[in-house]
């Protein structure tokens, strides 16, 4: 049901399993949240300007930090000159990158401008660019690639067949048009046509919200691998869950002790890397990560409401204890409610399999929003 491994010539990836590559989150906090929870195979960064890379821009080159632990890894570049690209690709591959990866999907404005999903409108410039990575570095080359632009321009069987015949050792296909955006549901079938098309691995992208649904992507692609974005940042045990699937045909569902200690010792990791944007990154996680929890949107409001990342800390802490305090007394009064197995607890008291013991981190004021 699930591969045990793909290979990338010479880059063995196990399990058959990518987080996505997604922009302001998927950044070596994040990644390694994912690596320590288990059953992800490779790391992807977020998607850098390859012009910011070459400029050594400090901005863009934070893009790229990560630490031993996280091989597997990826770097993911945009761009739309050949040249630039191909020297942006020789400093990832000087970095220790274990790949790099072009990206010919993201549908942003600004970067359709320069690169992303727009370059599947110029094909014979992107066979440039193709030749120009491709002769640049000795690591394995990817894409990650849309369906197309639109519905009536369907590209991605052509293009991996063009990536292919230059020495692109492996295609992510999320099989949505750039139109199309987020909306709607992931065509499937072309990700069958690319993977019927080529010999290289195909990794499938899309509507993979569960691992049930990574498994039927297998079952009815034929795909090499899964890669999985949004579903990561709001469940990020998806990939340990598959894992388990995989085995057993079930997996558990993380308690909401679980989901506190994680949040808070994320958290705490962001605060404690003295983040610039800290803060944003607190509030933007909060969107995704506590759609699955109990009252969450009151949860979601007290984040927002926070100045500094010390508050959000505080609120975090508060707001489950408060929740964890109801439920003790509605037990007490003999209600017949369901409790996760640990209440949470404070962080400088939390261990998490992830990250091992947390420390409640101090934050200075000063870093705001």
């Amino acid at each position: 049901m699930f591969p045990a491994e793909y290979k990338i010539r010479d880059l063995t990836i196990r399990p058959a399993a990518v987080l996505a590559p997604m922009a302001g989150v998927t950044d070596t906090l994040f990644r390694r949240v994912i690596r320590g929870l288990g059953g992800c195979g490779l790391l992807m960064t977020e998607f850098t300007s390859s012009e910011g890379i070459t400029r050594s821009a400090a901005k863009t080159l934070r893009y790229l930090y990560f630490q031993e632990d996280e091989h597997p890894i990826t770097a993911q570049l945009f761009g739309a000159n050949p040249a630039v690209m191909a020297e942006a690709a020789k400093m990832v591959e000087d970095l220790g990158y274990d790949a790099v990866d072009i990206n010919l999907g993201c549908p942003a404005k600004k970067v359709v401008k320069c690169g992303g999903s727009g370059l599947l409108r110029d094909l014979p410039l992107l066979e440039q660019i193709f030749r120009a990575v491709r002769a640049a570095v000795r690591i394995p080359l990817t894409i990650k690639l849309r369906a197309g632009w639109d519905e009536k321009s369907i590209v991605a069987v052509d293009v991996a067949k063009l990536a292919e015949s230059v020495g692109v050792e492996a295609v992510a296909v999320h099989p949505r048009t750039r139109v199309q955006g987020y909306a709607g549901a992931a065509d499937w079938g072309i990700i069958t046509a690319v993977k019927q098309a080529v010999k290289i691995p195909v990794i499938g992208n899309g509507d993979i919200n569960k691992p049930e649904d990574a498994a039927r992507m297998f079952r009815e692609t034929g795909c090499d691998a899964v890669m999985i974005g949004r579903a990561a940042a709001t469940n990020p045990w998806i990939f340990r869950q598959m894992e388990e699937f995989a085995e057993s045909g079930r997996y558990t569902t993380p308690t909401e002790s679980d989901r506190f200690r994680l949040l808070i010792d994320y958290y705490g990791q962001i605060c404690a890397a003295n983040l610039p944007d800290g803060v944003g990154k607190m509030k933007q996680f909060a969107c995704w990560f506590t759609h699955s929890v109990g009252n969450g949107s009151e949860l979601r409001r007290i984040v927002h409401a926070a100045r500094t990342p010390g508050e959000i800390l505080s609120s975090v802490e508060s707001f489950f204890e408060s929740r964890a305090a109801a439920v003790d007394a509605q037990e007490m009064a003999g209600l017949s409610l369901s409790r996760p197995s640990r209440g949470p607890v404070r962080a400088g008291r939390s261990e998490d399999p992830a990250h091992g013991p947390s420390q409640h981190l101090g934050c200075e004021a000063s870093l705001g929003t």
